[in-house]
Order: structure tokens, then sequence, then C-alpha cells
């Protein structure tokens, strides 16, 4: 099976918008085995809508459209694809009836642009949408299905969970049982992943599967068919040595959703003092819900002043280390754990760039530490070359790494590989 995905509105070709739906649904497609061959983004104008659906419904089995079903004046999508199959646009009743119940329900007069949603090209099957007042419908072109989706992300997803992962597994026979495994790994680049991995004799119908998301890289163990499936542990496991370190958690997003999950309903406490990540620690974790069991609070304390007023940091220190060193960072994370005698604490200090570095302490230093009841852990790493940006994601990746492993009871310090520590 060919599968493309065709992306519509200038917001998005010009840059205006990230396409998230297209990454989400790349990730989700391959969690059931399913790969994406090809992907184009087009602008709000009906003759190249109309082009692009000729062309590519020759080449591809099905076509994933996503967006322009919306009332206005630019969303073509049904208009393109009624003209693309020489056919008219006809008002789907029952989608007119469900438009109408829809405001009703709200108490809200239904502005006539919103009939617009209830014209379908002839030949279509209208898709549900319980979510929304744009419909989606799938419709035949060429060797193609091309199924259209509404570009609201909350019913995108929807859509594809619950009509277009059915209508692929129905239409296409995908019976062939699937499991995958996912590895989160830090600090090594995709192609020294592969390298490692790549010698690796994997058993027939294991596959692996790379996807970039800094600060990570997931590596997918896809397993189809029972056989492939009962291995999967194994293989998993066996990976998992190879990679060693690298390996920072097992079916998670990201290392604040492993911590999160760990601290969460375990009876223990957490501080944050941060400075060059800002409240980034903070944010990622408060983004679960039930973080108010653990996190007693997250300080940003961005200024010395704020460090010595706030954390109770020794003048000294910073006068004779600098607010980026081991010894300041090692006392802001004892300060903020003190501060409501939480189990745990992490801080970081940085110079995220651009500006500001010395020759001693050049862009992308940054130092870490994490405060336990028992005595401080504290390291510097290097981070040239980095964005801002991805110097404060590395920054609180590794903090958070940090806490993992004493939560786990490893060894909390390790080497990840790209980021250099500093060893004095």
């Amino acid at each position: 099976m060919k599968l493309e995905m065709i992306c519509t509105g200038e917001e998005v070709l010009a840059g205006q918008i990230l396409d998230t739906n297209a990454a989400w649904v790349a990730a989700a497609l391959m969690d059931h085995g399913v790969e994406m061959q090809r992907r184009m983004t087009v602008g709000d104008r009906l003759e190249d809508l109309v082009a692009v659906f000729q062309e590519r419904s020759l080449h591809a089995d099905v076509i994933l459209v996503n967006g322009g079903l919306g009332p206005t004046s630019d969303d073509l999508s049904a208009l393109a694809m009624a003209k693309a199959k020489g056919e008219p646009l006809v008002e789907n009743a029952e989608w007119r009836e469900r438009l109408t119940g829809w405001f009703e329900r709200h108490n809200r007069a239904m502005p006539a642009s919103n009939l617009k949603q209830a014209m379908l090209p002839e030949s279509a099957v209208m898709v549900d949408n319980p979510v929304g007042t744009a419909c989606g419908f799938r419709v035949r072109l060429n060797r193609a299905w091309l199924f259209f989706t509404p570009g609201v992300p909350f019913e995108f997803k929807h859509m594809v969970e619950e009509e277009f992962i059915p209508f692929l597994q129905e239409e296409f026979g995908l019976d062939t049982k699937v499991a995958v495994k996912k590895l989160l790994t830090l600090g090594q680049g995709e192609s020294a992943l592969a390298d490692k991995l790549q010698p690796l004799e994997l058993p027939e119908g294991i596959t692996l599967g790379y996807r970039s998301s800094m600060p990570y890289i997931e590596i997918k163990i896809f397993a189809r068919g029972d056989k492939a499936i009962g291995l999967l542990p194994r293989v998993s496991n066996h990976i998992r040595l190879v990679l060693g370190t690298a390996v920072v958690a097992e079916d998670r997003a990201t290392l604040a959703e492993e911590v999160h999950h760990r601290l969460k309903g375990s009876g223990l406490s957490l501080s944050l003092a941060e400075s060059c990540t800002g409240g980034m620690l903070t944010s990622e974790l408060v983004a679960f819900p039930g973080s108010s069991s653990y996190l007693h609070q997250g300080l940003v304390t961005y200024s010395n002043e704020s460090k010595v007023k706030v954390l109770g940091v020794n003048p000294a220190t910073l006068d004779d280390y600098g607010a980026v060193s081991i010894a300041t960072v090692a006392e802001m994370a004892q300060g903020a754990r003190m501060l409501l005698d939480s189990d745990f604490a992490l801080a970081t200090s940085g110079v995220a760039g651009p500006d500001g570095g010395t020759e001693d302490k050049p862009v992308g230093t940054v130092a870490i530490a994490l405060a336990t009841r028992n005595g401080v852990y504290s390291q510097m790493l290097k981070l040239p070359r980095r964005s801002r940006e991805l110097v404060r994601c590395l920054s609180a990746a590794v903090a958070l790494d940090m806490l993992r492993r004493e939560l786990l009871e490893q060894a909390v310090i390790v080497d990840y590989g790209t980021m250099e520590r500093f060893k004095k």
C-alpha cells in the first residue's frame, strides 16, 4: 500500500503555523506498522489543488488530505475534489441535519456560510466528525482513495483514530498483528545509534525505525506477526544493552513524562531552581495532571541577587566561581530543597547564548545539580554549536535524567556521548 499525505493551507505553506498534524499522524501510523511514502503541502489555490489531486491519484493507493473543509471562501478541498473528478458538489442531507442540530444544541444561530460544509462531491462517502462542524469524506479517483479530514488538530486526531485507521485496516487487509516498543535515547545522534545497531541480526518480522524529536532520538522496534511479537521483549532488552546509558526511557515520549510517572504517587517531593532553563523544567512537569502530588515549587532564579536572597547561595561562591559553576549550582539545589524540605531538588545554570560566553566558559556551558537528603550530585557540560533553545532543552533533559537515575538507584552522572563533561 502506497500512502501519501497532502496538507493544505497558505499558513502552513508559508510557515506561519507549524504542521503538527503531519508529524502526529506519521507517528500514529507507524505505531500500526504503516509507513507514509510521501507528504506535500499545497496552498489555498483551486487550480493547484485540482492538479495535485489528479496527479498523485495516479501513483498512490491512499491519500490523506488535511485541511480546507471549513466554511470560508479559502476552504477549497471539497470543490477542488469535485472538479478533479468532473462532478458537481451536492448537499449531504445527513450532515446538513447534523449541522443544524449542533447549532440548536448550543443555542446559536447557524451562519449561512456553514451550509458550505455539507456540500460534498457527488460520489463522496461522508466520514463522521463527532467533535466538529466539518465532516470528512472519501472519494475514489484513478487508483487512489482520497480521504479528506479537517485541519483542527483535535478533530483531525479523532477522525484518524476512529475512521481513517479502521478504513485502512478494512480496505487493505492490515490484519497482521503489530507490536511496537519505543526506546527514548539522549546524547547520541541518529547516525551514531544506527552504527551501533546496524550489525545486529534481527529476527524475521522485526524492524527498526528512528524518529528525531530534539533533544531525543526515539528508536521504534516493530514486530509483525505472532512469532516476532513473542521475540520483541528479548530483542528490546538486547538493544538496550547495546546502547547502554543512551537509553533513558521506554515507551515514554520525554524524560519529563518518565520522571512524572515515577514520582506521582510515590510520596516523594521535588523542588526546582532554574536559571538557564528559565522554567522549562517546571513547565514540562506541570503539563501532566497529578504533578501537584510531588512538585513543591519551581523557582526561576535568573539573577545572582535572586540566587543569594531566594536560595541562600553564598555571595563568595558567586565571586569565586561564577554563576555557571558546580559550586553555585550545588548551593542552588541545596537551597531549593531546604526551603520546603523536599526529598529532591534540581538546579540549572548556564550560558545558553548566543552571547555571554567567555574563554573559560563558552556558550553552551551548563551546570546542573541534583540535591538529595544524602548529598548533592553536580556536573558541568559543554554543549557547543547548539542553538539557545537546544542548550536549554538538553540542560532540562540531563537534569531530569539525573533524577531518574537516582530514583532507580543507578549512577547519577554518566557520559552522554555528544555532550562533553568538564573534567575539573
